[in-house]
């Protein structure tokens, strides 16, 4: 049977006697609708039916009903909702629509998804996207957590800053080396608070600083994207820490464990790293100690303490809830403040001292790797190319780790070196390029490290 598709207040009509719908008079025609005629005054009831419809409907349709549209041909409205350009369509919020299957789905303008602050979020389920306004950025549901997109801002920045140098004095420079590119670093600002055996963590926007020697509780911050010196961030919930573990999700940072002077300490403070204020507790690691060195997936924080053969302990937080750490396994070579970084798959910690003898070719040179989804012993990964290498620090991007060497022996045998590997794929490291000056005992973060996660 053939269909005529009229245009929206077109009038049709049919020679023949037979039905008007609008019209006074159907004498002359089998099918007659008066123009103005819509969708909405148009209701089958009883055992009527009516197997197809064709034509355009009202701009403007309010559907106090259900509304079930099951199939129909192609080019009519019985299988297909036409929104025209300009135009929207407005789903209330005690509605609901759904279909079997989408294929694709065409945009003409904007599609706009949830949105709200961290503490809106919805209870997602696997691939729900929601726009985080606190963040500024899209986040979607990995059946675990909320992660954010990846984008453009994440170009590969680490910086480094503070620590000791030659004549065991503190340094105050702020360093920069882009991860992607082989190259010298070169000067990015100022520590606010000069200090040695700190930390480091960061979202990818904004890096930290904290804690320290002398004995230091504050902490300073940095926008990754552009130089500058460091600006108060807040304080850690003691009076001062050193030689801590350090890590960062996309949202929290993390310091854990450390020396508290006199005390050595378990504690894990955390922050919200993008609202200025003081540090929390999180709750506490399984052993105090010092000389601990931490990385992290997108959901879990590591911290390494190794400087004992007795024990060689890692430690595992899931950074979203606050909770003690838990033990997820041990390192397998023995070494003290271990240079440290991570993509969201696998943690690499490479070089330490070891404590009988002090310096061990074979503690402070080998690299060790950990898969973070899955606990157990780290295995050999590669060695760096430095003779030894103790009190350096690391970090990353998706695919490359960075290690400044720090010292190379006892004593005052600093060095500028740094050195990369890839962490996708066993093997020893090669050079990267120089320090702009020879400094040990300092924090490394980037705008890239596993802990951001994303795609």
């Amino acid at each position: 049977m053939a269909t005529i598709r009229q245009g929206y207040l077109d009038d049709y009509s049919q020679s023949s006697t037979g039905v008007g719908i609008g019209t006074s008079s159907a004498s002359d025609a089998k099918l007659e609708i008066v123009g103005g005629t819509t969708s909405q005054e148009l209701n089958v009831t009883g055992i009527a039916t009516f197997g197809s419809v064709s034509g355009f409907i009202k701009k403007h349709t309010d559907y106090t009903e259900n509304v079930n549209i099951t199939n129909g041909d192609s080019g009519t409205l019985s299988g297909e909702i036409i929104v025209g350009a300009g135009l929207t369509m407005t789903v209330g919020t005690a509605a609901t629509a759904s279909q079997g299957s989408i294929d694709v789905l065409k945009v003409s303008n904007m599609f706009q998804p949830p949105s709200g602050g961290t503490n809106q979020r919805p209870s997602g389920k696997p691939g729900a996207i929601f726009y985080n306004f606190d963040f500024k950025t899209i986040e979607f549901f990995d059946g675990n957590s909320w992660r954010q997109v990846d984008n453009t801002t994440s170009s590969g920045r680490a910086i480094t800053g503070g620590g000791l140098s030659p004549g065991n004095t503190a340094y105050a420079d702020v360093d920069l080396i882009i991860i992607p590119t082989l190259g010298n670093a070169v000067k990015f600002g100022q520590l606010h608070t000069e200090r040695t055996s700190h930390g480091a963590c960061s979202s990818s926007t904004r890096g930290i600083f904290l804690g320290g020697n002398p004995d230091n509780d504050a902490t300073e911050y940095y926008t990754l994207a552009s130089g500058g010196n460091g600006i108060d961030f807040g304080n850690l919930t003691s009076t001062g820490r050193r030689y801590t573990s350090s890590f960062s999700s996309s949202t929290r940072g993390f310091s854990a464990g450390g020396k508290d002077d006199p005390a050595v300490t378990n504690e894990i403070d955390y922050c919200e790293i993008s609202t200025l204020n003081s540090w929390l507790d999180f709750g506490d690691l399984t052993v105090a100690a010092v000389y601990w060195s931490g990385l992290s997936s997108p959901t879990r924080g590591f911290s390494l303490v190794a400087d004992d053969p007795a024990a060689r302990t890692i430690n595992m937080v899931t950074m979203a809830s606050k909770g003690d750490a838990v033990d997820f396994g041990n390192q397998s070579k023995t070494g003290g403040y271990q240079a440290a970084a991570a993509n969201s798959v696998r943690g690499l910690w490479a070089g330490g001292y070891a404590t009988s003898p002090r310096i061990d070719a074979g503690a402070s040179k080998g690299i060790e790797a950990i898969t973070m989804a899955s606990q157990g012993t780290t295995q050999y990964f590669g060695d760096l190319a430095s003779a030894t290498s103790q009190y350096g620090d690391g970090s990353s991007t998706s695919t490359r780790a960075v290690f400044s060497i720090g010292k190379v022996a006892s004593g005052t045998n600093f060095v500028n070196t740094i050195e990369y590997v890839t962490i996708a794929s066993s093997g020893n490291a090669a050079d990267f390029g120089d320090m702009t000056f020879p400094v040990a005992y300092r924090g490394m973060t980037s705008d890239s490290h596993g802990g951001l996660g994303g795609f």
